[in-house]
């Protein structure tokens, strides 16, 4: 190999090599941001009336929104995974595109404590409660669609080996996101009960067609 060619080997080798550096801190800190959204929901579940056995049978909905938004959050920590293992690198923009899409996930915990207080309130206070809580779930599937809609369009930081199916699979799933979470949360405005079920339907939904999806492009 000549000096030139070995030198553009190297070059390449140095740029494959920052690529997988700047992947693996973004996962990271990822996965720990939504390590951490995930474990404040259980600090606002709080049984401090008496006595003690029918407390924790009257904060039964702290119980309902902690599996809910728990459950949202871990389907999201699955999908990020999936999203950015078809990701060879990384630019600033998507980055940015991250980091509000955090920044959202980490709100999570704050509108699961207003729904698990206020639901059976009824009248305003249970509307406005879901009502946050669409709203924080929308614009994460927005900000969530947005962050792989860069990523993949044109290919623009996918890996040379992405499976289109894996790809098209992905893109296909991000597509009801956002109007199944907004026409769910506009429900409020006449259930909020309605409301706040369907975002525990749709939780269940996104474990069930994320693993549908994984037999499906594993070949399974």
């Amino acid at each position: 190999m000549s000096a030139t060619g070995s030198a553009s080997a190297s070059t390449t080798d140095l740029a494959d090599t920052l690529a997988r550096v700047a992947t693996t801190r973004l996962t990271a800190f990822s996965d720990g941001v939504l390590a951490i959204a995930a474990t404040l929901l259980i600090l606002d579940v709080r049984a401090t009336g008496s006595p003690l056995g029918h407390e924790l049978l009257h904060i039964w909905p702290s119980y309902v929104a902690y599996a809910t938004s728990f459950t949202t959050i871990g389907i999201i920590w699955v999908n990020h995974h999936t999203v950015v293992d078809q990701i060879s690198h990384v630019d600033r923009r998507f980055l940015f595109i991250n980091l509000f899409f955090l920044m959202v996930v980490a709100f999570i915990p704050f509108p699961t404590q207003l729904v698990a207080e206020h639901i059976r309130d009824g009248g305003a206070n249970a509307r406005d409660a879901a009502l946050a809580y669409g709203f924080t779930c929308t614009f994460m599937a927005l900000s969530y669609g947005l962050m792989w809609a860069y990523a993949a369009r044109g290919g623009r930081l996918l890996r040379a080996d992405a499976d289109p199916r894996t790809v098209a699979g992905i893109t296909r799933s991000f597509r009801p996101g956002v109007p199944l979470y907004l026409g769910s949360t506009l429900i409020a405005f006449a259930s909020p009960a309605v409301s706040v079920s369907l975002f525990a339907a749709l939780a269940a939904f996104y474990v069930l067609e994320s693993s549908i999806f994984v037999r499906t492009e594993d070949g399974a």
